[in-house]
């Protein structure tokens, strides 16, 4: 493997549409992009299994294990970001795949622009963090360097998108965050009315704190934003 190719990102693209595979692997190349690809969930697991993949595009339609399945299973052990695609108009799908772990989803049919601009969101976003050190909230402690947070010294296991979001309330203290401001330097887009991702992604959130404490959560402000509150 050459040094270009070791600098590229390494993608995965688990879909059994060989034609919408092909067609990505030709676009994302020129893109700056190592695109790999595996038609099942099991091919996917096995791939993944070996290491030295940067990012996952998941379709939640496969044959055998199912792209839900895949996730559960690659969450057990990996943090590796994950774009998941949903069938348009699926809102329960893009929901349930952000609570299982996913990063962000991306309905079918979707253009390939499109498609790299979400990556390389997340991918920026988990980049993001590292550049203001160690930040602390009472019991709550997050290190964007190491890409870790932690409450009352226990890991809390969250995805790029949940830890910019909570490094953006942390940073705010007790102010009140914008969901404008969140959607747009949380997940890389503007926010639209439709869109629930933010709203789904610090549910999960509030869930994670929930399990360890009762002291910390995150206050929805009717009409203003998202804002952390300690006991």
């Amino acid at each position: 493997m050459s040094a270009q190719e070791e600098a590229r990102t390494r993608l995965l693209i688990v879909d059994d549409d060989a034609e919408l595979v092909a067609m990505l692997r030709e676009y994302l190349e020129p893109e700056g992009f190592a695109a790999e690809s595996a038609e099942n969930g099991q091919a996917a697991l096995e791939r993944l299994g070996r290491g030295g993949i940067d990012f996952v595009v998941l379709d939640v339609m496969l044959p055998g294990l199912t792209g839900f399945e895949v996730l559960r299973r690659l969450r057990a052990t990996s943090r590796v970001p994950v774009l998941m695609l949903t069938a348009r108009g699926e809102e329960i799908d893009r929901v349930v795949g952000l609570e299982m772990g996913a990063d962000d989803y991306l309905a079918k049919p979707f253009s390939p622009r499109e498609l790299v601009a979400r990556v390389r969101a997340v991918l920026r976003r988990m980049a993001d963090i590292g550049a203001d050190g160690v930040l602390g909230f009472g019991p709550l402690k997050l290190d964007s360097r190491a890409h870790r947070a932690q409450l009352d010294g226990q890991d809390l296991e969250l995805t790029s998108a949940e830890l910019r979001i909570l490094e953006l309330l942390m940073q705010a203290d007790t102010r009140t965050v914008s969901r404008e401001e969140l959607m747009l330097q949380a997940l890389g887009r503007r926010l639209l009315p439709t869109d629930r991702s933010l709203d789904t992604h610090v549910s999960n959130l509030r869930r994670k704190l929930a399990r360890l404490t009762e002291r910390i959560t995150i206050q929805g402000v009717r009409g203003a934003g998202y804002a952390l509150t300690q006991r």
